[in-house]
């Protein structure tokens, strides 16, 4: 019996730790874009909330609305543009009063290191050199929406999108330019900054609609006090000091 006792008390214990350890991780679903920056700031997060384990979860905005939408847990949403979180905010997935943007970007240009033609403006793409373009597919990815909104501002998205080699995030866009798969693509400026040996930025596109980043908790979420605290961490000086760093700018 008492063995028995002492196998029962033994388990419940074990349930309590492991519970008791799921509790306190955090899941963060971020932005692609944001995989750099975030996987430097989840550990100064820990250190300044000792017990807690940040899970990051990176894919494009649109993604990982779905993903949320259809019960996968997460307390925290970052995404890349307002629209998305927009739809997070219908669907009543965060609430007004808690979303915040804590970060900008601009959309660029890249070629591969080795191309011998480097556009001079967003025109030259629709040139016959210039074959094969990654940009995000503009359905669930941020920067093909501004994207797309550059190009048809332009008149230029009938004469391009024939052209689009479609990427389901902008680290996927990045990827096809660095190989050389592609010959130019449209990611952020954060993006060809970490690839600034294999990709060249051959200019800056002007947006019609500033490129913000919106964060909000997910009140429904596992861990949803500690999600308040994280969003509150990204306006501290350490890791906006992180943000800065792989450039991203002021809200």
């Amino acid at each position: 019996m008492k063995t028995r006792l002492l196998r029962t008390l033994t388990l419940a214990l074990a349930t309590g730790l492991s519970f008791a350890s799921h509790a306190a991780d955090l899941t963060v679903s971020a932005a692609a874009s944001l995989t750099n920056a975030f996987k430097d700031i989840a550990p100064l997060f820990e250190a300044a909330h000792p017990g807690t384990k940040v899970q990051l979860n990176f894919a494009a905005s649109g993604v990982l609305l779905q993903q949320i939408a259809k019960g996968a847990p997460a307390d925290v949403f970052a995404s890349a543009d307002q629209e998305t979180m927009d739809q997070a905010q219908a669907q009543n997935l965060v609430k007004p009063a808690q979303r915040r943007d804590f970060v900008s970007n601009s959309l660029v240009v890249i070629v591969p290191t080795s191309a011998t033609n480097t556009p001079k403006a967003v025109g030259d793409l629709a040139q016959p050199t210039y074959a094969r373009i990654a940009i995000g597919l503009p359905a669930s990815v941020p920067v093909g929406r501004y994207t797309k909104s550059v190009l048809e501002g332009a008149n230029l998205w009938s004469a391009i999108e024939p052209k689009m080699i479609g990427a389901t995030n902008v680290r996927q866009a990045l990827d096809y330019v660095q190989r050389a798969e592609v010959d130019a693509g449209f990611v952020y400026a954060t993006d060809a900054a970490i690839m600034a040996d294999k990709v060249k930025v051959a200019l800056t596109v002007p947006t019609p609609k500033p490129i913000l980043y919106p964060v909000a908790p997910l009140p429904a979420g596992p861990n949803a006090a500690m999600g308040e605290k994280f969003v509150d961490f990204l306006f501290t000086p350490p890791a906006q000091a992180v943000l800065s760093r792989y450039g991203f700018g002021k809200p």
